[in-house]
């Protein structure tokens, strides 16, 4: 095909133009920025490729971030969490590289688990939540569940003859992160089912749970002990398991926060 540049176009009749067409073929950022980005061309004798590149690009990293934004929502996070806000000076235990490498979300990819390990308030869900942010930023589909709530949701959907379909888009993520395991007991036939969602993941699809009883101490949540080994080596074959101690950094901060408060008064 052969192009036919149209001569004679005033300025207005051109923005106009480039408003229309980015309309049409759905470039809200070209739309939004051409005016900046034109002038700034203008200014700084950019050249034609460069000019057009400047533009494309804006569209593309908007694209980008539309995206990031969109599976960060699909997630289902409770709040948000990042690892830049995590305070590791408060909690020795953590080591920031193991995090840090963590973020670069090569065990998603990979398929292999994390467990986060850990008394209430070291840190554990703020990690899960940062590290299920950094997976969905780096294009993964991740689901926030809470270890209860997906129990729930699996027997009801037993009851309602839905399991298939239920473990089957629990499946599709690439990341399932399952907060507060172990804070309640767990009947068998809801230990059962959350095996099943584990063993159609295993060694495809990654898991990463926070919970504040160590291992030993799951039998209180699975009180099969054959079934409660079984679920331990699905979360722990291959992966990272991350300890975040006994002293919660949260409590201490609160206490500091209050001391700080009462000198302030007094």
């Amino acid at each position: 095909m052969t192009f036919k540049p149209r001569r004679g176009l005033t300025e207005q009749a051109a923005d106009a133009a480039v408003d229309q067409a980015c309309r049409m073929l759905r470039l809200p950022t070209v739309r939004a920025q051409f005016p900046d980005l034109s002038e700034a061309a203008a200014r700084e004798q950019m050249s034609y490729r460069g000019f057009l590149a400047e533009l494309l690009m804006a569209e593309c990293d908007d694209r980008a971030r539309r995206r990031s934004e969109r599976r960060i929502k699909a997630a289902g996070f409770p709040r948000e969490k990042s690892l830049r806000a995590f305070d590791f000076a408060a909690n020795p235990n953590i080591d920031p590289a193991v995090i840090n490498t963590l973020a670069t979300c090569d065990w998603v990819k990979k398929g292999l688990p994390l467990c986060l390990i850990g008394d209430s308030g070291t840190g554990k869900s703020h990690l899960l939540i940062a590290l299920g942010t950094e997976a969905a930023m780096a294009g993964h589909r991740v689901r926030y569940t809470l270890a209860t709530k997906l129990v729930n949701e699996l027997v009801e959907a037993a009851d309602d003859k839905q399991l298939t379909k239920t473990i089957n888009r629990y499946g599709r993520v690439d990341l399932l992160c399952v907060d507060e395991l172990g804070y309640m007991e767990l009947d068998r036939r809801g230990a059962e089912l959350l095996f099943q969602v584990l063993t159609e993941r295993e060694e495809k699809a990654s898991v990463a749970i926070a919970s504040n009883e160590s291992f030993s101490g799951w039998t209180k949540t699975f009180t099969d002990p054959r079934l409660c080994a079984a679920i331990v080596d699905r979360l722990t074959f291959g992966g990272n398991i991350i300890e975040t101690g006994t002293d919660s950094y949260r409590l201490a901060q609160t206490r500091a926060q209050a001391a700080a408060a009462n000198a302030a008064a007094g």
